[in-house]
């Protein structure tokens, strides 16, 4: 870890890491979430381990849930979380959603866990979480799930990035670029897996 001698799961991790979490890493977003594999001692003992290294630089890795044979991370920089979860809108759409504003961020981490364990569905509000702006979330959640197909794949995945509106915000966006959107089929819960997808 961090050494010259990285081994391969260690490798992996830290592409991870360096690819999906970039904006976290350098403080512009709040959080990001990654997927590992989730089962065995070597998923635990990277996220121990590198839990410990990056902790100096401010820096958290949380496991929200397992699902199959995938670990959800959230990695995030807690004062720019904190920051992000006391704003007014955001704050507002959590308190409705049931999350304990008063038990701090701990237990504010503790309910979206127990949120993505339960076979409710991916709950929309991890957005919040990820700095996502408050009204996009909430016209997303409003919405069914829309996903984007993505080139070549014949996949799709579910986004908050979409067509926006002159104001940024996606929500109430119109358009051309609409008609591109699909509804997801097969998300599941946890962290929603792709059709045939079973890893």
């Amino acid at each position: 870890m961090l050494t010259s001698e990285v081994r391969p799961a260690e490798a992996r991790f830290e592409l991870t890491l360096a690819f999906h979490c970039a904006p976290a890493l350098a403080g512009i977003k709040p959080a990001d979430l990654i997927a590992l594999p989730g089962e065995g001692d070597e998923t635990d003992a990277l996220l121990a381990s590198y839990s410990a290294a990056l902790a100096g630089a401010g820096i958290s890795l949380r496991p929200l849930c397992r699902c199959r044979s995938r670990c959800l991370v959230l990695v995030y920089r807690r004062d720019r979380l904190e920051r992000q979860l006391e704003q007014e809108e955001v704050a507002r759409l959590l308190e409705r959603d049931g999350y304990p504003l008063a038990g701090g961020l701990e237990a504010m981490l503790d309910h979206l866990a127990s949120r993505m364990a339960g076979s409710g569905g991916f709950p929309h509000e991890v957005g919040l979480f990820l700095g996502y702006p408050a009204e996009d979330v909430e016209g997303f959640a409003g919405m069914a799930a829309r996903a984007i197909n993505t080139a070549g794949c014949g996949r799709s995945i579910p986004t908050w990035r979409g067509p926006r509106d002159a104001s940024g915000s996606t929500a109430a966006a119109e358009g051309p670029c609409a008609a591109a959107w699909r509804p997801a089929a097969g998300w599941s819960s946890c962290f929603g897996q792709l059709d045939g997808d079973k890893g």
